[in-house]
Order: C-alpha cells, then structure tokens, then sequence
C-alpha cells in the first residue's frame, strides 16, 4: 500500500556521507519536529536525474526556506558513497542534503518502491516529492514511469 497524505514516514536507517566517512541517519530523529522536503530520484547521476530533479531543488532551496521548509533532502536507492559524489558534482552543499536508502528499505516500506529489474537496474525508488511535517505526510506528488511534472521543484514549490 502506498503511502498517504495525513500518514506517518516509516522509522528506517538510511545512509548519509559525511566528511568523517559514512554515517545512519534515522528517518524518525532526522523529521522530528521540522518541515522536510523530501524528493526521491530513480538514480544518481542518471539523466533526468541530473539535468533536471536534483539541480532544480538546488536551485529553489533557498525558496523552500522562504516558505517554512527546515531542510530538502534527496532520496535514491543508491549507496551513501554514490549519494555523497552525485551531492558533490551537483553542488548540492549544504542546499540539499543527500541521503541513501542503499537497500530501498524506506521507499519498499512506503510502497514507492520500483522494479527496474528488466533495464539492469534492480529496485528502485519511484520519482515521488513529499513534504513532511513533523514526521507526517502533509503532500504528496508521484510522477507517473517515464515522466516528470509533479515532482520537480517548481511544481511543488508552487504547491506550498
């Protein structure tokens, strides 16, 4: 079942890397009593991912503070080693915090996960954008395979 507007995230350990090398993060602590943007991508450094997803949410952070958000996080099920470089290459700094969900335990147990098996690519995240607060799903926008439209920061930046 997929997550709702109105449900709590799943309290599950994800990966983040730091200058001191990898590091947990735990869902609940991280959303504890903040306003979380929380964007999830295919993959790192795929195309879409890269041109257009990670780099427009960049690019919009300071206006996601504006409008009440603590922070914007980045979602994929990649490795936090992964997540750390593509944060790095995009200039991600400390606009969009790169969190990984190596094992897809977050997005299996939100039921946004997706099976990219048949292109080589395994289990994958859906293109989803959420916001959070204080734990709890205020919004939620899923693109549909193959697009991107509700997910991007414009849009949900126009949604808040």
């Amino acid at each position: 079942m997929t997550i709702q507007v109105g449900d709590t995230i799943p309290g599950v350990t994800l990966g983040e890397m730091t200058e001191n090398g990898p590091s947990q993060v735990n869902t609940s602590d991280f959303l504890q009593g903040r306003r979380v943007v929380l964007f999830s991508v295919p993959g790192a450094f795929t195309p879409t991912c890269s041109n257009h997803h990670l780099p427009g949410f960049i690019a919009q952070a300071d206006q996601f503070k504006a409008k009440g958000v603590d922070e914007v996080a980045c979602l994929a099920v990649n490795d936090a080693f992964v997540m750390g470089a593509w944060g790095q290459q995009q200039g991600a700094g400390e606009k969009v915090r790169m969190l990984a969900d190596g094992n897809a335990e977050l997005s299996k147990a939100m039921g946004l996960d997706a099976d990219a098996t048949a292109w080589g690519m395994g289990i994958r995240g859906q293109r989803f954008a959420m916001v959070i607060n204080d734990g709890v799903v205020e919004a939620l926008h899923i693109d549909p395979p193959g697009s991107f439209e509700l997910t991007s920061a414009e849009h949900v930046l126009s949604t808040l």
